[in-house]
């Protein structure tokens, strides 16, 4: 969950891989998964789907126990906003949920008035970003 990831956690990650337009999305769900690599496109094992993933950099060192690596995977599920726009998530975002704008390699993200499904905050309207109605 987004307040639960360390920033130690992720001090390896050297890019950010988008599958989707991140622009279009008010919010994506982030978790720290195990995995076998460092790089790559991971396997995706939850309903809904995939929408990014971190890349690590070759100082990033595996598990001892599981000779696995913690890479962060972004993914939506079915009943997310996305998808049902009047749904469960109409007006606040998961637990685990950022807007994806924050999300940079190393920064864990952030939630934010657009991504809890509110009114645009001071700052977008002055910066003219408009959340679709």
């Amino acid at each position: 969950m987004s307040s639960l990831i360390d920033a130690d956690e992720i001090s390896h990650e050297s890019e950010l891989v988008w599958l989707e337009d991140i622009d279009t999305l008010e919010y994506v769900r982030q978790s720290l998964d195990r995995l076998p690599t460092r790089k790559g496109r991971p396997a995706y094992h939850r309903d809904g789907r995939m929408v990014g993933y971190a890349i690590l950099g070759p100082d990033a060192k595996a598990s001892r126990a599981s000779g696995t690596f913690r890479r962060r995977v972004f993914w939506l599920l079915p009943h997310d906003r996305d998808t049902e726009p009047e749904g469960l998530y109409a007006k606040s975002a998961p637990a685990e949920a950022v807007d994806p704008r924050t999300l940079q390699p190393r920064v864990k993200g952030y939630k934010t008035e657009r991504s809890e499904g509110g009114p645009p905050s001071v700052a977008m309207q002055e910066l003219g970003i408009q959340l679709p109605l």
